[in-house]
């Protein structure tokens, strides 16, 4: 009997993530993955163990597995913690169980690690002095990474961004973000422009995707390609270890608060669901100020 058989609430679950809740595949398949990997060990050590017999015991037990055969870090342990969290709220919610075992699950603690980003002065010599081809290709290249950098989106953003969520008359995109949540990102004039150009150039290819960033056979551009070339350019202009999409994304939120944007205003542009996890990026802020004072201070 395989695990879905003998735990038919988890398909029942995904399905609420999937068609209620709206989850990225990327998210289900999260979810699907450390699920599977939890019932997978019920099943081989409590075999016959249903759903509302699971006590927190069993799922320290598993967890204690995770760290100590499989040594899992803390954040990946958090993760799948988070599954089961959401997995027994739901089951509770259905009337399954009459009580969530994961009320005395405590969470092991993450040590904070300052998000990495580009100098500004290197952004600005990437943009402005290092040369994209003429071609499609490089035309798609050198948007897709001002675009990146002036708004902030994530690599699944853009990459499924269409010419309809561009609205050239308030100048401003409008972005589908994690759990299909909207918002609106302003762009600047220049930035526009380029990207009415780029429009206005698109090969004309039959079939040719409604995406606003294509390759020349008109097909949606792939992630690893994204990631090749941004890595590529980057590689030019920084020598910060990670050279990746995300890594322009953290430079656009730490350039606005080192410039003294609203912590707020950051965490909306970023499409973050608490504002905690806006706040690491106040940690750079700190950074500077003390190189500030450092350099400033007669007596520091």
């Amino acid at each position: 009997m395989t695990i879905t058989e003998q735990y038919p609430s988890i398909n029942t679950f995904l399905n609420y993530l999937k068609f209620e809740k709206r989850y990225s595949l990327h998210t289900i398949i999260s979810y699907e993955t450390d699920l599977a990997q939890f019932f997978a060990y019920l099943l081989s050590q409590y075999p016959n163990t249903s759903i509302n017999e699971i006590k927190p015991i069993l799922i320290r037990s598993w967890l204690a597995t995770l760290k100590g055969e499989e040594n899992l870090s803390a954040k990946s342990i958090n993760r799948k913690i988070s599954s089961l969290k959401s997995f027994f709220k739901y089951q509770l919610k259905l009337g399954a169980i009459v009580q969530t075992p994961m009320t005395t699950i405590v969470s092991p603690k993450i040590s904070k690690r300052l998000p990495v980003f580009v100098q500004e002065n290197h952004i600005e010599t990437l943009l402005t002095h290092v040369q994209f081809t003429d071609d499609w290709k490089g035309k798609t290249e050198k948007l897709v990474i001002e675009l990146l950098y002036a708004t902030g989106i994530r690599l699944s953003e853009l990459i499924n961004l269409k010419e309809t969520q561009i609205d050239a008359a308030y100048q401003q995109i409008k972005v589908v973000g994690k759990g299909n949540k909207e918002r609106i990102i302003p762009i600047s004039n220049q930035l526009l422009q380029s990207i009415k150009n780029y429009i206005a150039n698109k090969p004309q290819v039959e079939n040719s995707v409604a995406n606003l960033f294509i390759t020349n056979k008109g097909k949606p551009l792939q992630p690893r390609i994204v990631y090749g070339f941004v890595k590529q350019y980057l590689s030019l202009v920084t020598t910060v270890q990670k050279k990746s999409p995300h890594i322009l994304r953290h430079s656009f939120a730490t350039h606005l608060m080192n410039n003294g944007a609203d912590l707020n205003a950051v965490k909306e542009l970023l499409g973050h669901s608490s504002l905690a996890a806006t706040q690491v990026y106040t940690h750079n802020t700190i950074e500077k100020l003390k190189e500030v004072y450092k350099k400033a201070h007669p007596k520091a």
